[in-house]
């Protein structure tokens, strides 16, 4: 059993908890909690920690997942409670392998008859990646596309927002944007901007069978350089004195319109 703080795995852990440089770097990051661990790629876990506790009351599926792992460290509940970004932990947290999928293997999806993209410029909110992961999920969408500037996959409340999406939804980071969106139109993707300026109501349009929608920064939009890019500058008419909608939200509504 580990049970000091200076052990050396502990030390990673919480390394790869608080630094998206040493995710970055090492090409991991950490979950925590059964479900995630459950649905976790088996070849993608490098390794898992858990407490007595756990032991004990983890279900047959988390069990059976542990055995055919077949490597496992046991540790204190006094270095658990480090190597844990919840408030009321599980009793397991695991370090899986990270990576966005190349966006060639996005380009893939415009060869069927029906493809949806979810495109991000900017996305600063944690919170509001994961959702709009677990809402493309939800709502149909096979595959999410991000510049640089959009947060971190694998910050661990990107992660637990995703409440699994992350390892069923398909995720593209790329260096440039605009080329990513030039070759998605190439393909016969036809894109839709939530825009302040548009002038279609996103509920008026049909949508097309390759789509994908254009989803900007949280309080500056989409830059003009993306936006130009549209085929389409959608809005969703708002009451009152509220100028703009949450961007998760806003993408939340355009994605299941456009199914």
């Amino acid at each position: 059993m580990i049970q000091s703080t200076s052990n050396e795995k502990i030390k990673q852990v919480r390394q790869l908890l608080s630094s998206a440089k040493a995710r970055r770097e090492q090409g991991l990051f950490v979950i925590e909690g059964e479900k995630l661990f459950c649905e976790a790629p088996s070849s993608a876990i490098e390794a898992v920690y858990i407490t007595e506790d756990f032991q004990g009351k983890a279900s047959p599926e988390a069990r059976e997942k542990l055995s055919l792992f077949g490597r496992f460290d046991t540790v204190s509940d006094h270095v658990f409670q480090k190597i844990t970004d919840t408030v009321t932990p599980q009793g397991i947290v695991c370090v899986l392998k990270s990576g966005s999928a190349p966006f060639e293997e996005a380009l893939k999806k415009t060869a069927e008859n029906h493809c949806r993209f979810l495109i991000l410029e900017g996305i600063q909110d944690p919170g509001n990646l994961g959702t709009m992961l677990r809402t493309a999920e939800a709502a149909g969408y096979q595959w999410v596309i991000a510049d640089g500037k959009t947060a971190d996959l694998y910050n661990p409340k990107v992660i637990r927002s995703t409440m699994g999406a992350i390892f069923r939804v398909g995720f593209s980071s790329v260096g440039s944007l605009s080329a990513a969106v030039e070759r998605l139109k190439e393909r016969g993707v036809c894109l839709y901007a939530a825009h302040l300026k548009g002038k279609e109501n996103y509920d008026a349009i049909r949508y097309a069978d390759k789509t994908a929608l254009l989803i900007g920064n949280e309080s500056r939009g989409l830059s003009d350089e993306i936006s130009s890019f549209a085929d389409v500058l959608v809005k969703i008419p708002m009451q009152g004195k509220t100028e703009s909608l949450n961007a998760a939200v806003a993408a939340a509504i355009l994605m299941y319109q456009s199914r």
